[in-house]
């Protein structure tokens, strides 16, 4: 039973530093303004990342596209990891760091915006997608952890989350996203 009552008391510090930092605040409520701006002009959220962080994706982009809270028309939204066979073919044609890029290539156009989640900051085929996207005026978010790791750098907006642990930084994730998916519904 200890360890319930710990890992909850990890969480509730990790959160309350988040609350507490006025960078961090600042950077989600721009990351908010950034995907209800794209979306009222007609275009769309694209989401990547790896094992949780894809399920993420796979996740806000339902809350998007299907609805958040209140009933209202779809939105535009798409997770860059949920098609296997786009996925393993070019993986196959082109290797593993290009399976975001290329669909980036592909889906993405100008005022989009695509939301790069990797806890090190570092994935490779999430930095990728991110550098295709700054290529075509596409605007980027970031979700990581502490440190952002190269993403901190490379994207217009990153929400570096407080915490090394990789479930902690998650779990804000996870609060963050359905922050955001709120906002654009208002």
């Amino acid at each position: 039973m200890d360890i319930i009552l710990t890992r909850m008391e990890e969480h509730v510090k990790i959160m309350q530093k988040v609350m507490s930092s006025k960078k961090l605040m600042k950077n989600i409520a721009q990351g908010a303004a950034m995907m209800k701006i794209a979306l009222a002009a007609g275009h769309k959220i694209m989401f990547c990342g790896n094992g949780g962080s894809a399920a993420d994706s796979q996740h806000w982009a339902a809350e998007i596209v299907g609805r958040f809270q209140k009933e209202r028309e779809g939105m535009p939204a798409i997770a860059l990891t949920t098609d296997t066979s786009i996925i393993t073919a070019i993986a196959n044609d082109y290797g593993y760091n290009r399976i975001f890029s290329r669909q980036v290539e592909a889906l993405g156009r100008e005022g989009d915006v695509l939301v790069g989640i990797s806890t090190s900051g570092n994935s490779a085929n999430v930095i990728a997608a991110i550098a295709e996207a700054k290529a075509r005026g596409i605007k980027t978010i970031g979700f990581t952890a502490i440190g952002g790791g190269e993403m901190a750098e490379l994207c217009d907006v990153c929400l570096v989350i407080p915490t090394k642990v990789t479930a902690r930084a998650q779990e804000i994730h996870e609060v963050i996203g359905h922050i955001l998916c709120e906002i654009v519904e208002i």
